[in-house]
């Protein structure tokens, strides 16, 4: 009999102790039973998702938590949102995540992600704008920005002139690019970036120049737009700028998850970076039950749809996004309510046969609300259901699993010892 395996990684769930909070972490603090019980069910431990000393961004974590080594395997976290969005990528194309911004004349930078209050609907708006509005002159180009989901965006760029280079740096000054991989800072200079070719190939130079001349132009169609001038006298942060990150130009090779894990697997996904890579690891993405309005729905529904799913593949891997956007804010108080959301109304209403099915609860990365950034802290873990042994772990937070018998695990480890303890 096989047995099933539910995969939920809680996106930036890990922090460090809060003194507001009697120094526990907002997932210590949160009131969780649903999580807790599973916990008192298994076993526990901790994962370092990419490596020691290393702050990843979510995608070079997801690739990893799911057994791919991103650093024989990653081309960019550009090409893989292009491709989660839909949009069709060559090798050569120019693929570059962005985020709408907010920026004064001198390019300084405001607010990161516009408040937060940048509706999807206006995003697409302002990037109909672009696409129509834009032309680039530096090289002979097309392009089409693609907004995705709030201040999220992709941008695709093709030179008539030559194959473009994924190898330049950010325009975004909170992450760097190092080792062909983003690494999320704790400190930067508040302002934008020009792109630089990180060699000294034509490629890289044109990619360069072609990523700041659309930074240039897109912020003089922004900053004059209609919806701008309104969220101006709304007292909200204009979207004014995007910001590009991780530009890369080529897709990743992976493995299909079939070949590696010997089964087939689903995978619940709320951002375009998780399905695109879901989709190239060869998962099917599922679309996640239409958005309610009501979030504590939302998760119920998914929950039923989880219970579905796990009767029909092998695995199921499941992204949650709630409390890595407060931790990025740095509340505190608002990613403890996040977790206990997601406690009562997505672990509280999943319906999964423990005796034929694994239960693994953990994180992409840990996101400390005092950093307001992405760190290298490792991530609790906690596996449960078909012959795992409870380890007398009692409760699922960062200090209680550090003490759980699985120790420290890699996260490109994890899934294949899991299949392992399990088999």
């Amino acid at each position: 009999m096989q047995t099933h395996i539910l995969y939920i990684l809680l996106d930036g769930l890990g922090d460090r102790p809060v003194g507001e909070f009697g120094n526990r972490t907002p997932l210590e603090a949160a009131n969780r039973p649903n999580l807790n019980a599973l916990a008192s069910k298994g076993s526990s431990g901790v994962v370092y998702t990419v490596g020691r000393g290393i702050a990843p961004e979510s995608d070079v974590a997801v690739i990893s938590m799911l057994g791919y080594d991103p650093h024989k395997t990653y081309t960019g976290r550009g090409p893989i949102e292009v491709f989660g969005s839909g949009m069709s990528m060559e090798n050569g194309d120019l693929a570059v995540r962005c985020n709408f911004a907010t920026f004064s004349s001198d390019f300084t930078i405001i607010d990161r992600r516009c408040g937060r209050s940048l509706t999807t609907e206006e995003a697409k708006v302002l990037a109909e704008a672009i696409n129509s509005e834009v032309r680039l002159e530096s090289h002979p180009a097309e392009f089409e920005f693609r907004s995705t989901v709030g201040h999220r965006g992709v941008l695709l760029i093709r030179c008539e002139e030559g194959k473009l280079s994924g190898n330049i740096s950010n325009t975004d000054p909170a992450y760097l690019k190092k080792g062909g991989m983003g690494i999320a800072l704790e400190k930067f200079e508040n302002k934008v970036q020009d792109a630089q070719p990180l060699d000294g190939s034509e490629d890289a130079r044109r990619a360069a120049d072609l990523l700041n001349e659309f930074t240039r132009k897109s912020y003089a169609v922004l900053e004059s737009h209609p919806i701008n001038r309104e969220r101006k006298a709304q007292g909200k942060p204009p979207a004014n700028g995007i910001l590009g990150r991780d530009a890369g130009s080529s897709l990743p090779n992976f493995t299909p998850v079939t070949d590696l894990y010997g089964m087939e697997f689903a995978a619940m996904v709320e951002m375009p970076v998780e399905r695109g890579i879901s989709l190239l690891c060869g998962m099917d993405s599922v679309e996640l039950p239409k958005a309610t309005g009501d979030l504590s729905l939302d998760y119920e529904k998914r929950a039923e749809l989880a219970s579905e799913l796990i009767q029909c593949y092998g695995g199921v891997y499941i992204h949650i996004k709630g409390p890595d956007e407060p931790a990025h804010d740095g509340d505190c108080a608002a990613k403890r309510r996040s977790i206990e959301m997601i406690d009562e109304h997505f672990f509280g209403h999943l319906q999964v046969d423990l005796g034929k099915t694994v239960v693994v609860v953990t994180a992409d990365h840990s996101t400390p609300c005092s950093l307001r950034a992405h760190s290298d802290d490792p991530v609790p873990l906690i596996v449960t259901g078909a012959g795992v042994s409870a380890d007398g772990t009692s409760e699922f937070g960062e200090s209680a699993c550090r003490k759980g018998s699985l120790g420290e695990i890699d996260g490109v480890d994890l899934l294949k010892r899991v299949i392992k303890m399990v088999s």
